[in-house]
């Protein structure tokens, strides 16, 4: 059996998803018991690099139909034709109660720091599938479209989000929005926040960080940073009751699929980890109670940015936090990628 159908089987509060919105790689997620998906800038672009093919006429009818679009209109058609094909494939999977079958789709990067163009955006994707979720970044205009967007029933899935600190602030603005709505009796019954950390994002940027500030850290610590964010906020989200559910992504080592495994929680697996993980022999046991070891969390203490992560940010610090300016520079420039590949078809 592939392990993360036993996983699957094993740990069915141990949601999958695949991290990726390709035809190809979902349908191969699918039917080893992954129940969701994921898309971004960089990874549509990706997808169009791999599989041209399969949107080539697609693309080419797209620009002939529509002669006077700008090639961001047609950049964004396609961003929405790759979602809801991706919904279409995950509707059998679908329970609005639950939260499964669903795929996130991004907000425009270029909206970071701008809530009403983030809300509206949400809005509008919300509508394109009614298993569709939609990501926008925990950064402070973010955090307070969240609370908006939720208000306005949409799911949200916070991304650009590599700390505890941002984890916090995305889980209360959710459950505000959410209080919002029940205050008016509106229905929440079929709204599934999710709140993302990419833990591997993180372990690269404090790696980094302690090398360039001359820091000695114990280096297995720092393969721990982004999973004791997710714990953390784990387990804070259950004290507090947060409605909203901790995903984890950006994979670097398999401790990023391991330490996690027993929580009520999502694993949004890239591909090529999801074939390493089909041929390992790692022993599926429950580790998300069990606390990074404090000698591991004194040491990521050396690092400032750690201390942010794990303990002490403020929502007007998330924007100049370095995951966030890297990761939010990363998508713009896949974007613009995207359009490269828009343009040819144009000219």
């Amino acid at each position: 059996m592939d392990k993360l159908l036993e996983m699957t089987q094993k740990f069915p509060m141990t949601q999958y998803w695949n991290d990726s919105c390709s035809i190809n790689e979902l349908t191969y997620a699918i039917e080893r018991g992954a129940v969701g998906a994921t898309t971004n800038p960089v990874i549509v672009k990706g997808v169009l690099d791999s599989e041209l093919d399969r949107y080539r006429e697609y693309i080419s009818g797209l620009v002939s139909a529509n002669p006077t679009f700008t090639e961001d209109e047609l950049a964004w058609i396609v961003v929405e034709k790759m979602a809801v094909d991706g919904a279409k494939l995950l509707a059998p999977l679908f329970d609005a109660k639950k939260g499964t079958g669903r795929i996130s789709i991004q907000t425009s990067t270029k909206y970071f720091n701008n809530t009403e163009k983030l809300v509206d955006q949400a809005v509008h994707f919300s509508k394109l599938a009614p298993n569709m979720q939609v990501k926008m970044p925990a950064t402070a205009a973010g955090i307070k479209a969240f609370e908006e967007a939720t208000y306005r029933g949409v799911s949200v899935n916070a991304t650009v989000s590599f700390t505890a600190t941002q984890a916090m602030a995305a889980g209360e603005a959710i459950e505000r929005g959410l209080k919002r709505r029940e205050a008016e009796g509106l229905d929440i019954s079929e709204i599934n926040p999710v709140c993302t950390i990419l833990v591997g994002r993180l372990d690269d940027w404090l790696k980094e960080s302690a090398e360039k500030q001359g820091i000695s850290v114990d280096p297995h610590a720092l393969l721990y940073s982004g999973i004791a964010c997710v714990k953390k906020a784990y387990k804070a989200y259950q004290e507090k009751g947060f409605r909203t559910k901790m995903l984890s992504a950006a994979y670097r080592t398999p401790l990023h699929w391991l330490e996690f495994l027993g929580g009520d929680m999502i694993l949004t697996i890239p591909y090529k980890y999801q074939k390493m993980f089909n041929t390992s022999n790692f022993e599926l046991v429950a580790r998300m109670d069990n606390d990074v070891d404090a000698h591991y969390i004194k040491e990521l203490r050396k690092i400032p940015d750690f201390i942010k992560a794990y303990d002490e940010m403020s929502i007007d610090e998330f924007d100049a936090f370095t995951p966030v300016n890297r990761t939010l520079i990363q998508f713009l420039e896949g974007y613009d990628d995207l359009v490269r590949i828009i343009r040819k078809f144009m000219v």
